[in-house]
């Protein structure tokens, strides 16, 4: 089965095909839209992670030849209330790059006791117009004390400490994040639920 997947983020999409690889073995594939580039964006309007990917699922599916699923997902820090949640991409501003968001969540944490965090994925599959289903995955962690450790992933993970790993996210290989990540979490129910479906 040919799934495609609407993300420019190639650090995104490394990861679902990594994932994808690892759950569903050589019977699911994933290939992002081709022209994708070319597609304008939907403006994600919506205020939870499950209203947003179900937004961009849509969306994109009149442009796919088959099933095509789109994610929303970000980091939720308790103490800033959930922020920056469906925000994170863009907390900086809506053209801000990783290290800008970092930066900027560095300075509001700052001097904050309770630094628990989690990341948070919402997949939708949609065909045609059609949203087909919605998974959903979370990893419990917290936001560092410095200014990130660790070169590997992309966005918040150098911030992003997990204990049973005793590192951040942008210290492990994605190999190895992948087995507990959000989005693992929210591909291997969504890949499930296919298997089951087939």
């Amino acid at each position: 089965m040919k799934l495609y997947c609407a993300t420019t983020n190639p650090g995104k999409l490394r990861e679902f095909r990594l994932i994808v690889e690892h759950f569903g073995g050589d019977r699911i594939t994933v290939d992002t839209l081709h022209n994708i580039r070319d597609i304008e964006a939907p403006e994600e309007t919506g205020s939870t992670f499950e209203e947003n990917a179900a937004l961009k699922a849509v969306y994109y599916s009149q442009f796919a030849s088959g099933p095509l699923f789109a994610d929303d997902s970000g980091l939720a820090v308790d103490a800033l209330q959930g922020a920056p949640g469906v925000y994170s991409a863009r907390f900086a501003g809506e053209h801000a790059g990783d290290a800008a968001n970092n930066q900027l969540l560095l300075e509001r944490m700052h001097g904050v006791h309770n630094r628990t965090a989690r990341f948070v994925c919402v997949i939708a599959l949609a065909e045609a117009g059609e949203v087909k289903g919605m998974w959903r995955g979370e990893v419990e962690g917290r936001i560092t004390d410095d200014d990130g450790v660790g070169t590997e992933g992309f966005g918040y993970d150098p911030l992003f400490y997990f204990e049973p790993f005793s590192a951040t996210f942008g210290q492990v290989p994605a190999e190895k994040k992948l087995l507990v990540s959000h989005r693992s979490k929210a591909l291997e129910a969504m890949i499930k639920a296919l298997r089951l479906n087939s």
